[in-house]
């Protein structure tokens, strides 16, 4: 697998029909659906509302990047679709479930089944080798057999490039190689949905490329990819881009596809 480049017949689309129904998702429902959200965090001083009545939803398939400046609202968007958080009022539909009628040990089986989650740091346990760190999402939700969790972790590192590191401890990689190992991670349970927070933040610029290209192609292969950034150069990889200003969506632009050279 080449990691720094697409081949050439790719392109950075929206996935098809057939490919977002074989991640398990009915086509004529969003995979995401918010209605009139709002969040507000109670604090010493005055309340602040972090969304302000943020709809929108989001297709099976769809590559999405919300941007906008520190204090925009990003984060706590991330948040809400992952049921880290729950909104103040309003609604979060993902994939076919209403969070808020979840408990929270029911919306921790949840995303350990549908969500896989990016950080900026990594979030590498630092005692656990590359590949445990990719087999403790599987033990947490016991989708994959116990014989086949090793095998299938070694075969998302593959997938992500870096299979030679597997036995090594994330101290010993560089910031591109333990992000690869977090994407591996993420997708431990086959999760319909990816969701990534600022996950080119604390890489240089070289290897926040080849780690966007990685994310198009994981799309491009029918996943549904959100995700927080402040890359400028975001538009040539995604099919959507979603501006938010002030806790409210200032812009909902789609963009062209065009052929990654």
């Amino acid at each position: 697998m080449n990691n720094n480049r697409f081949d050439e017949s790719t392109t950075r689309h929206q996935a098809t029909p057939h490919q977002a129904a074989d991640q398990g998702l009915p086509l004529s429902e969003p995979i995401i659906d918010l209605h009139q959200i709002v969040k507000t965090y109670e604090a010493p001083s005055q309340p602040f509302t972090a969304l302000r009545g943020v709809s929108l939803r989001v297709q099976a398939g769809e590559f999405v990047a919300v941007v906008g400046k520190s204090g925009s609202g990003k984060t706590t968007l991330l948040n809400l679709l992952a049921g880290i958080d729950r909104p103040t009022n309003g609604a979060v539909s993902v994939a076919g479930t209403d969070l808020h009628a979840l408990s929270e040990s029911q919306l921790a089986e949840w995303r350990g089944r549908t969500i896989g989650l990016v950080f900026q740091f990594f979030q590498l346990l630092p005692t656990l080798t590359v590949a445990e760190n990719v087999m403790l999402p599987m033990e947490f939700a016991t989708i994959v057999p116990a014989a086949e969790r090793q095998p299938k972790a070694l075969a998302l590192l593959d997938r992500v490039g870096i299979r030679d590191q597997a036995d090594k401890l994330p101290v010993t990689l560089s910031g591109g190689q333990q992000q690869r190992a977090a994407i591996a991670r993420a997708l431990a349970n086959d999760p319909p949905l990816l969701l990534a927070d600022e996950p080119t933040g604390n890489l240089d610029s070289a290897t926040s490329t080849s780690i966007l290209e990685l994310f198009a192609e994981l799309n491009a292969e029918g996943r549904t990819v959100v995700v927080v950034t402040h890359e400028r150069d975001i538009s040539r990889y995604i099919s959507r881009q979603i501006t938010l200003l002030d806790g409210r969506v200032e812009a909902d632009q789609l963009e062209t596809a065009e052929v990654i050279p």
